[in-house]
């Protein structure tokens, strides 16, 4: 036994009795619309699989391929082992798609925030982040060690304020999930941006929830508003709407020569393994080549998000195919997500600290693989475990 068992026993004691503790569970499947576990099936409900690309033909074939030719791992740091051929091809495709000079692939969402952050602020700056913003941007600015100035969800009123008191600053950083994941609402981005033009500050937005969801070819929010060109560090995820993994941070080419050479998360980290970059280079080409995937998307979540509404239940304002049940208690959203997997929908409590205390929510993702019988079929399923939890009436 290790000598901190007993401490940890304690602690995950004191999370149950919050109604805050969590566990795996384990999926014997693909994730698709509808996925196995504990030899049932289920509608998946809870996955940021948005267009359903992660077993898409395409992306499998594609990441075959690679491994035919590149094997399986980078080997790797890509400074010291080299950096492989689809590393660069799907770099240049992000660029592209996002309308800058450069992209630089990272393992994962939290290396590539943690990474660009610290290495460009640190002491003597200061960084503006939105309260709601994801636990990566969190930390990333806690590692930087540069001064961080909180500002209030999406009020750019007290962004402004805290610009102006900030006029010692060696260097401002404003920085601001576009999508926030568990609430579905975007940045007021233009008044960010018109924010950072007057008070001289860099601006960083992490579009892990809008790459492939919002914005003209799934370019993202930034796209949508036409500021591109306008935001200083562009971050994203290979992850979620793209089906694969990994994730970059995009910019001009000045940016990204300056990640390679002082980004500790790109530096002392193996390189993406050459599979999943072929495989998110055949989604961006999959979403160029066919529109129709977000829009299936949207109209999905449009109607799921319509019934659960019609059926009683209260849905946060979001803006995006991110549909926020909110149920309050932690205890309460527990016991409505062990009902609809009783009937066969596949949803998950959201609880603190990832949401607010008194906020905890099922996280409705349908994705544009979906069917309405589906959909149908997870309404009915939602209706009778909120009547027979007393959520609605």
């Amino acid at each position: 036994m290790g000598i901190l068992d007993d401490e940890f026993r304690a602690a995950l004691d004191a999370l149950g009795r919050d109604s805050l503790r969590r566990h795996l569970r384990e999926i014997g499947s693909a994730h698709a619309p509808r996925i196995e576990a504990d030899g049932r099936q289920f509608i998946m409900l809870s996955s940021n699989n948005y267009l359903g690309l992660a077993a898409h033909p395409a992306l499998k074939r594609a990441a075959a391929d690679a491994i035919d030719r590149y094997g399986v791992g980078a080997g790797a740091s890509r400074l010291i082992a080299g950096s492989l051929a689809p590393l660069h091809e799907l770099e240049a495709r992000i660029a592209r798609l996002k309308r800058v000079e450069a992209a630089l692939v990272f393992g994962s969402g939290y290396l590539a925030n943690i990474g660009a952050i610290t290495a460009v602020a640190g002491p003597g700056d200061v960084i503006f982040s939105d309260e709601l913003n994801h636990a990566s941007l969190i930390d990333g600015c806690r590692l930087s060690k540069a001064a961080i100035q909180i500002y209030r969800h999406r009020d750019v009123d007290h962004l402004a304020a805290l610009l102006r008191e900030s006029h010692d600053a060696r260097r401002r950083l404003i920085v601001t999930d576009s999508v926030f994941s568990m609430d579905g609402d975007c940045a007021p981005l233009a008044e960010i941006v018109d924010l950072a033009r007057r008070h001289r500050a860099a601006v960083m937005i992490d579009e892990a929830h809008a790459i492939g969801v919002v914005g003209p070819g799934g370019a993202g929010l930034a796209a949508k508003l036409g500021l591109e060109k306008e935001i200083d560090i562009h971050a994203g995820t290979l992850s979620k709407a793209l089906g694969a993994y990994g994730a970059y941070i995009a910019g001009s080419s000045p940016l990204v020569d300056f990640l390679i050479n002082r980004a500790r998360s790109f530096i002392f980290s193996t390189g993406l393994p050459p599979a999943m970059a072929a495989a998110a280079s055949a989604a961006l080409n999959l979403i160029e080549s066919d529109p129709t995937l977000i829009e299936r998307l949207w109209d999905n979540a449009e109607y799921l998000r319509g019934e659960l509404i019609a059926a009683g239940f209260t849905i946060a304002p979001t803006q995006t195919p991110i549909i926020p049940v909110m149920i309050g208690a932690s205890y309460a959203a527990i016991n409505m997500s062990a009902g609809l997997l009783e009937r066969g929908i596949y949803v998950i409590a959201i609880r603190p600290p990832t949401v607010p205390e008194g906020t905890a929510r099922l996280r409705v993702t349908p994705t544009a693989a979906h069917t309405r019988a589906d959909l149908d079929e997870a309404v009915m399923a939602f209706t009778a475990a909120g009547r027979g939890l007393g959520l609605i009436s």
